[in-house]
């Protein structure tokens, strides 16, 4: 999806204009996936389902603003660095507690940030990284936490195709509006790939979600991360970027630091079950 992000945005497509194309591809499945279930489309909890569209749709246009400003790379190891803001999340409004497994998680993730921004830092980098680029690309990882935060509230009250479909709901109507006098009619080849981004993001939520029903929660979030490696080999091949050391060093960082994260929890939850 990313990688089609990126190439639709090089043919001159604006950004609102790829997020309308994804929302409205998505709002399709996703109303007849609640249809289908034979269930009302507004839910029980409207205002918080309203924030988690709001929310999903500012934290979207920050992540394909930053895959179409940044190497591939380096905007997908950017994105995970939301366990940081999802742990605080959590601390805040979930009234949880902090692992040690996730301070863990927090210190590797800061640690993996200030690798990948340390030729910018010192002024030893060959490709400048826009600074813009990378605070938007922090502002979505921030925006999925949040996002994620929520629709963990209201899994408690909400069918998942309904909370799913809230974020299209708030997209559509939203891009459409800011898209208005910048769009761009596409050919029959561009409107394919448009349709492609909302195709690969609903094929890559069904994965998830199916991993998360056959596997371990904890397995199946570490295998998410074979996305880094992924984007590395389609930003080489496709689109001649090549990361610098420091992206591999950060990026693995971040990386040790989720899976740290993940891992430890589940040790956690089982030495407690086991006492």
């Amino acid at each position: 999806m990313s990688a089609s992000v990126k190439a639709v945005h090089e043919y001159g497509i604006p950004v609102f204009e790829i997020v309308a194309a994804r929302a409205l591809v998505s709002f399709i499945i996703s109303y007849a996936d609640v249809k289908r279930k034979r269930i009302s489309v507004w839910g029980n909890n409207k205002p918080l389902l309203l924030l988690r569209g709001a929310i999903g749709t500012f934290s979207l246009i920050c992540v394909y603003y930053s895959v179409t400003s940044l190497p591939l790379a380096e905007a997908t190891i950017l994105q995970y660095t939301h366990p940081i803001f999802t742990a605080l999340l959590a601390v805040l409004f979930l009234k949880e507690r902090i692992q040690p497994a996730t301070l863990l998680c927090i210190v590797l993730c800061i640690l993996g940030l200030y690798f990948i921004l340390l030729p910018e830092l010192n002024g030893s980098a060959e490709v400048t990284l826009p600074t813009l680029s990378i605070i938007i690309a922090l502002l979505g990882a921030f925006g999925s936490s949040i996002a994620y935060v929520i629709v963990r509230k209201l899994s408690q009250t909400e069918d998942s195709s309904v909370i799913i479909l809230y974020f299209p709901m708030i997209a559509t109507p939203i891009s459409i509006i800011l898209v208005w006098n910048e769009f761009i009619w596409p050919d029959l080849h561009l409107a394919i790939m448009l349709i492609m981004i909302g195709i690969f993001t609903q094929i890559g939520q069904y994965g998830l979600t199916k991993a998360m029903q056959t596997q371990e929660a904890g397995r199946a979030s570490a295998f998410s991360y074979v996305q880094i490696v992924f984007s590395i080999v389609i930003g080489v091949v496709y689109f001649d970027e090549i990361p610098a050391i420091w992206t591999y060093i950060g990026g693995a960082f971040i990386v040790a630091g989720a899976l740290v994260n993940v891992f430890g929890q589940r040790f956690g939850r089982k030495k407690l079950i086991g006492s």
